[in-house]
C-alpha cells in the first residue's frame, strides 16, 4: 500500500512537473513569436505610411492656417457680408457714384422750380398794385357779384387780346362758355370762384419782362409742399381738402387762376396748369 502510495505521489509529482515544464518550454517560443509579430507590424506600419508620425501633422495645420486668410480677404470696395451675416445691401458696396457737390440741391426738379420762382413776388397789400390792375380787379368783382355772367362781357378781351378761358381755343361765345363750364349750368359757380380768387394775395411774375403779369391766387405760383399753415388755409378757402390731395398727386396747383397785365388787361381765367 505504501509502495503504491509512493508511486502515486511520484506520479503526481511528475505530472505536476510535466504540467509546469510544458509552459516553461514553450515560453521562449511564444515570446519569440510575439516579438517577431510586433516587429513585423511596426515595420509594416512604418513602410506603408510614415506620414502618421506626429511631426508630420504640423505642416498640414500650417497649410490650413495659411489658407484661412484667403477666404477672409476683404474686397477692394467693401465687406462681403452684411450685419446679419448674409449678403450686404448694394449701397455700401457700390461706391462708384460721384458724391453730391455743393450745388447738388439745385440740380433736381425742385431746385429748378425754386429757380423759376426767383422772379415771383407775393403781394399781400393790394393797395400797392398799379392803378390799372386795381381798377379792373374791382370791376371784375362788381360784375361777378351781380350773378349775371353777361356783366363780364365788357371786361373780357377781344381779338388778339381775347381773354383766355381754356388751355386750348374755344369755338363758342366766351360768356356762353362760362355758363357751360359752371357746375350749376348758369355760370353762378364760376362767378363765385372768380370773386374768391380775386380776394386772395397776388403774385407778380416776370417783373420787368415783356410777359410781366399779376396772378390770383398767389398759391398758383408756389410749390404745395412748401406752404405754411396760413397759406394752406388760404388754399382751403378756394378748394376742398380732397382737391388739395389731387393737386399733390398731380404735382402742383391746377385749379382756376386769373391773370391781369400791368396795363389792366384781363389776360386769362382758366383751370389747369
Amino acid at each position: 500500500m505504501a509502495e503504491h502510495q509512493g508511486l502515486g505521489h511520484e506520479t503526481g509529482s511528475a505530472m505536476a512537473t510535466s504540467d509546469f515544464a510544458a509552459p516553461s518550454g514553450l515560453g521562449p517560443i511564444l515570446a519569440f513569436i510575439f516579438a517577431l509579430t510586433t516587429i513585423l507590424a511596426v515595420s509594416a506600419l512604418g513602410g506603408v505610411n510614415p506620414a502618421w508620425a506626429l511631426s508630420e501633422f504640423k505642416p498640414a495645420q500650417a497649410q490650413e492656417t495659411e489658407n484661412q486668410p484667403e477666404s477672409e480677404a476683404p474686397p477692394l470696395e467693401g465687406p462681403l457680408t452684411g450685419d446679419d451675416g448674409g449678403l450686404p445691401p448694394p449701397g455700401p458696396v457700390i461706391r462708384d457714384m460721384p458724391e453730391a457737390g455743393p450745388n447738388a440741391e439745385t440740380d433736381g426738379e425742385d431746385p429748378g422750380t425754386s429757380e423759376a420762382l426767383v422772379s415771383v413776388e407775393v403781394i399781400t397789400d393790394l393797395t400797392t398794385l398799379p392803378e390799372a390792375v386795381l381798377r379792373i380787379r374791382e370791376l371784375m368783382i362788381e360784375a361777378a357779384a351781380t350773378g349775371d355772367p353777361e356783366q363780364l362781357r365788357g371786361l373780357l378781351g377781344i381779338g388778339d387780346q381775347a381773354t383766355q378761358l381754356a388751355l386750348s381755343d374755344i369755338d363758342t361765345d366766351p360768356v356762353d362758355y362760362i355758363r357751360a363750364t359752371s357746375g350749376d349750368g348758369q355760370g353762378l359757380e364760376i362767378l363765385a370762384i372768380l370773386i374768391d380768387l380775386l380776394n386772395t394775395a397776388v403774385v407778380r411774375v416776370d417783373q420787368g419782362e415783356p410777359g410781366e403779369i399779376y396772378i390770383w391766387p398767389y398759391l398758383a405760383a408756389l410749390p404745395l409742399d412748401g406752404l405754411t399753415p396760413a397759406q394752406q388755409v388760404d388754399l382751403l378757402r378756394i378748394v376742398t381738402a380732397g382737391d388739395v390731395e389731387d393737386m399733390r398727386a398731380y404735382g402742383g396747383y391746377n385749379f382756376y387762376r386769373v391773370g391781369i397785365s400791368p396795363e389792366g388787361e384781363w389776360r386769362f381765367f382758366m383751370a389747369g396748369d
